[in-house]
């Protein structure tokens, strides 16, 4: 019995190594006849669509996208039951009622971008807590780079299935709130209206993509898929909870008395203001306000006389955009930054086969 299980084994084994030789042939044929952009672009769609099929049939990925997708549809439900004809009334003004799907509750559940904002960090991490210590752990990675292609395929593959499917997530969710609010309101969104939940939802992509990469440098740097995980839910607790907290422990020190001068309470301001902008969290919290709340026109500290004169009015989503643009500067940053941190990490650390 053990000795036909073996032969039957050694037969599979020979057909997978048979099949990948013909491919490699395959490849090596295009680039003899002058086909090169074939030959280098065909491994690398391959290892992309296999890290999205990877990610669509984890239980991990389908539990986290129905807890997102039930909890932004819950908050949807919840606002729309109050009726149309409330959100039409307190947007009357300036008819940005359907920003108000993405912005507005009820009280009973947080809106859909505090969920976003929330739920979106646990999900970059779980794509990439285990991208690359799970397959070194498995022998994987050492017969994949054995293969004739380039090195950096590997984390560019994982990198970019990780955005493809967050992308998809995030515009399904952005849709299906457009979708319920055209159903229950009975009239489209304006273009403003649409363009602004566009960029929302594309900066919203930056931002998971930021603990997407921040995960996957965890997994270079680390050979345990459970530390990478630990320490990237760790220094998401550590900007969500923590260093809020220590913010305010310094900022007390400096805290000026009720009899202080306007100038020494806008220092004050400004300090508290400035601590918080190295908070991913606080960045794309202000970008949203900003992008999803037309009459927000500053997002810092002013001054009584930054405040004398000024007329209420809503900002159009070109100047929405130059009031966040340092935010958005400073998330794309982080984003690049972590992405080329595993990319040198990655390229430089030597993988060996197991035995």
């Amino acid at each position: 019995m053990n000795t036909k299980v073996l032969k039957i084994s050694l037969s599979k084994l020979t057909k997978i190594k048979v099949l990948e030789l013909i491919n490699f042939n395959d490849f090596f044929k295009r680039s003899e006849s002058g086909n090169t952009s074939n030959f280098t672009l065909a491994p690398f769609k391959v290892m992309v669509k296999k890290e999205i099929t990877d990610h669509i049939r984890n239980w991990r990925f389908i539990i986290l996208f129905a807890i997102i997708a039930l909890a932004c549809m819950g908050t949807l439900f919840s606002t729309l039951a109050d009726s149309a004809k409330t959100l039409a009334i307190n947007n009357s003004e300036n008819a940005f009622f359907f920003l108000n799907l993405f912005t507005k509750s009820d009280g009973t559940l947080p809106s859909f971008f505090v969920f976003v904002g929330f739920l979106g960090p646990l999900f970059g991490i779980s794509l990439g807590f285990d991208a690359i210590s799970s397959e070194q752990n498995k022998g994987t990675l050492s017969r994949v780079m054995a293969q004739p292609i380039p090195r950096d395929y590997i984390i560019n593959a994982k990198f970019l299935a990780g955005i493809i499917v967050i992308s998809v997530m995030l515009f399904a969710l952005s849709f299906l709130v457009l979708g319920a609010g055209l159903v229950t309101l009975g009239i489209p969104p304006t273009a403003e209206e649409f363009m602004r939940i566009v960029i929302y939802t594309i900066l919203s992509i930056v931002y998971v993509s930021f603990w997407l990469n921040l995960s996957i440098m965890f997994s270079i740097r680390f050979k345990q898929s459970a530390t990478s995980a630990l320490l990237g839910l760790a220094v998401w607790l550590f900007f969500t909870i923590f260093y809020p907290l220590i913010v305010n422990i310094i900022v007390k020190g400096f805290e000026p008395s009720k009899y202080a001068s306007q100038s020494k309470i806008f220092i004050y301001q400004k300090l508290k203001f400035y601590l918080v902008q190295i908070m991913p969290n606080e960045l794309f919290n202000e970008i949203t306000s900003a992008l999803l709340v037309p009459s927000v026109r500053s997002l810092g500290p002013l001054t009584m006389e930054q405040m004398h004169g000024a007329i209420p009015s809503t900002l159009s989503i070109g100047q929405s955009l130059l009031l966040v643009w340092p935010q958005v500067t400073g998330l794309l940053a982080l984003t690049l930054l972590c992405f080329l941190f595993s990319y040198v990490i990655f390229m430089k650390r030597e993988i060996r086969s197991r035995g």
